[in-house]
């Protein structure tokens, strides 16, 4: 276990325990060892939250809620709630941070307004300074989540940027140097060819006389010829053939790297889970690139604008073809009367990637709310 998780719960354990102990409330039970037990218990809940942020969440409520009901002196509910409302708001569970927030300030307020002869003024006055504190809390924790997604999107956009660059750079000297080949084969190699066949001619007419008159045309031929083969080996290396093959380059992201895609994703707050389904294989290079895109826009647009805290990747490897289904549990999709769906250029751009590789894409509502993305592309030969 972390020990920075360790300390974390130490700390918010001695400051529940001295909670407990300056709490002052009229006509309620005496402190015992018990109020000292359940209050350092609120905090024991802080040691999963990496892996259950919502179950440390509403663990810690429950056991302030049994705290308050035990008739113990009450306390402020943002002390031992401040930490948990915050790590579940940051890890995208919002809307379940403002929940119990909601409960504990309205229902410890009921409470207090109905004993008698209370000071209604102060009781509110005090509960609004309370709900304030845990309402910043948790608006804090969704601005540093929304920031750590953008921070990660600027990211992903950047190395997009820089990769699309380097294709095009590399695209652009593929046709110079096939231009550069194209000229050297059309002008050098005639030339030479033409001087070759040239000094062979005069070498033949040549033959009675003296070898010194025809040494010179033969050094011609001869060099001519050791031209035409250098030439050749140039306009290969040029043309991408021999040994430029071997010279090494970045390779195009794949399906085999979805575990980084999505180790990445995870650090916006958002939860991913990746099912894989079937036997790995290795597949064309244009049909892996995509299926490795539509994933990652499909993430993208999660995190952008699901609102949703869990997304779930599925791949599914058959003998003919691979199948995608990315799912949230976000908003949803919104439909148009006319059946079709909103989305802005990642959905046509993802539909189009697909198409090109001769695959489908859909998307539209998941069946059980929020949002699907589903493709399949062929696993065998591209069609041409």
């Amino acid at each position: 276990m972390n020990w920075r998780v360790v300390a974390l719960t130490l700390a918010a354990m001695a400051i529940d325990v001295l909670a407990v102990r300056f709490a002052d409330e009229p006509d309620s039970r005496p402190v015992t060892w018990v109020a000292y037990l359940i209050g350092a218990s609120m905090a024991l809940p802080l040691l999963a939250y990496r892996r259950w942020p919502l179950g440390a969440l509403l663990a810690t409520a429950v056991l302030l809620l049994g705290y308050y009901t035990s008739g113990f002196p009450g306390m402020s509910p943002a002390i031992p709630l401040a930490i948990v409302l915050y790590l579940a708001a940051s890890a995208g569970y919002r809307w379940w941070s403002i929940g119990v927030l909601s409960f504990f300030s309205f229902t410890g307020l009921l409470v207090a307004g109905l004993k008698p002869a209370v000071d209604l003024q102060a009781v509110l006055a005090e509960f609004s300074q309370v709900a304030s504190l845990m309402v910043a809390v948790v608006l804090l924790a969704e601005a540093l989540r929304t920031r750590r997604a953008w921070l990660t999107e600027v990211r992903e956009r950047l190395r997009r940027v820089e990769a699309d660059r380097d294709l095009e750079t590399e695209r652009r000297v593929t046709e110079e140097r096939l231009r550069i080949a194209r000229e050297l084969h059309d002008v050098m190699a005639h030339t030479i060819s033409v001087i070759t066949v040239q000094a062979g001619v005069a070498v033949d007419r040549l033959a009675d006389y003296p070898p010194e008159l025809r040494g010179p045309l033969e050094a011609i031929r001869s060099a001519s010829t050791e031209s035409m083969t250098e030439l050749a080996a140039v306009v290969g290396v040029l043309r991408g053939k021999g040994d430029h093959e071997s010279a090494p380059r970045a390779p195009a992201p794949g399906l085999d790297q979805i575990d980084e895609l999505v180790a990445a994703t995870r650090e916006t707050g958002l939860r991913v889970e990746l099912h894989i389904v079937g036997t790995l294989r290795t597949l064309p290079q244009a049909v892996d690139l995509t299926g490795y895109r539509i994933v990652q826009e499909a993430l993208t647009n999660v995190v952008r604008h699901a609102h949703a805290s869990t997304a779930t990747v599925r791949i599914g490897y058959t003998d003919d073809a691979v199948r995608l289904e990315i799912t949230d549990d976000g908003t949803g999709a919104v439909v148009r009367p006319n059946g079709g769906q909103t989305g802005g250029h990642g959905l046509i751009g993802m539909a189009e990637r697909a198409a090109a590789v001769g695959g489908e894409l859909a998307t539209g509502a998941g069946p059980a709310g929020g949002f699907r993305v589903q493709a399949r592309l062929p696993a065998g030969t591209l069609p041409g």
